[in-house]
């Protein structure tokens, strides 16, 4: 396998190693010029060669009705829609876990939730979309900042669980960590819905929706997040 090939020089030092291990030749070079040397090399030393992506392109060119760019690397486009993943990023692990507070409304969304609620990567996935995603953890008997009760932009979401299913999460991270296992109320579920009643107490004070995480994949807690930001706008 050869990786990144981008110039004739390169292609030259491919064959080189074709030539005293020749063989079936399969390449995605979507370079017009690059390809057809590829191409000539083969037949030249008798060996058959396929391109992978000419197949796969003809058929959106005919669907599409418009001729592929053929630009290399064009994934990787350093664009505005790039930076903005980058900053939602930066913004996020800044304030993950309850980090910097006091700057709420700087976020599109705010997360919160008691532990194990799955807080921190949907946070993360939803900054990968460019959403700039803040997430507060909820302890039992603890205020949530002033600031986010005054925040007047982000959309504050509470993610909520039963109390099996933080409890099951919640063993396996501890039996992770330690090779001794010591109940306690972090794994206990009758103290876990204390923790959940009062996170659910804050939410419906503050008019903030909630969503119950148990069956939900990352993904899916993100996309009815997004919904509800989409409704809520």
């Amino acid at each position: 396998i050869y990786p990144l090939i981008r110039t004739e020089k390169q292609v030259a030092k491919v064959f080189e190693d074709i030539e005293e291990e020749p063989g079936i030749i399969l390449y995605t070079v979507v370079d017009q010029k690059l390809a057809r040397g590829i191409d000539e090399r083969c037949a030249a030393m008798g060996l058959p060669c396929v391109s992978v992506l000419e197949p796969v392109l003809a058929v959106f060119q005919s669907y599409l009705g418009t001729p592929a760019g053929r630009r290399v690397g064009a994934q990787h486009v350093l664009d505005a829609e790039y930076f903005r993943r980058i900053d939602a990023l930066n913004f996020t692990m800044e304030h993950d876990d309850g980090q910097l507070p006091a700057n709420m409304d700087d976020a599109d969304i705010v997360l919160i939730g008691i532990s194990r609620t799955s807080k921190t990567p949907t946070s993360i996935y939803l900054a990968n979309r460019g959403i700039k995603t803040a997430n507060i953890p909820i302890v039992l008997g603890v205020p949530v900042p002033e600031s986010l009760v005054n925040a007047r932009t982000p959309l504050i979401v509470g993610l909520i669980a039963t109390a099996e299913r933080i409890s099951h999460v919640r063993q396996n991270r501890i039996l992770g960590n330690t090779s001794t296992y010591v109940p306690s109320d972090y794994v206990d579920r009758a103290a876990i819905n204390e923790e959940l009643a009062y996170a659910r107490q804050i939410c419906t004070r503050h008019g903030w929706p909630m969503i119950d995480v148990s069956r939900r994949s990352i993904e899916e807690t993100a996309a009815a997040i997004v919904a509800l930001r989409g409704k809520s706008r």
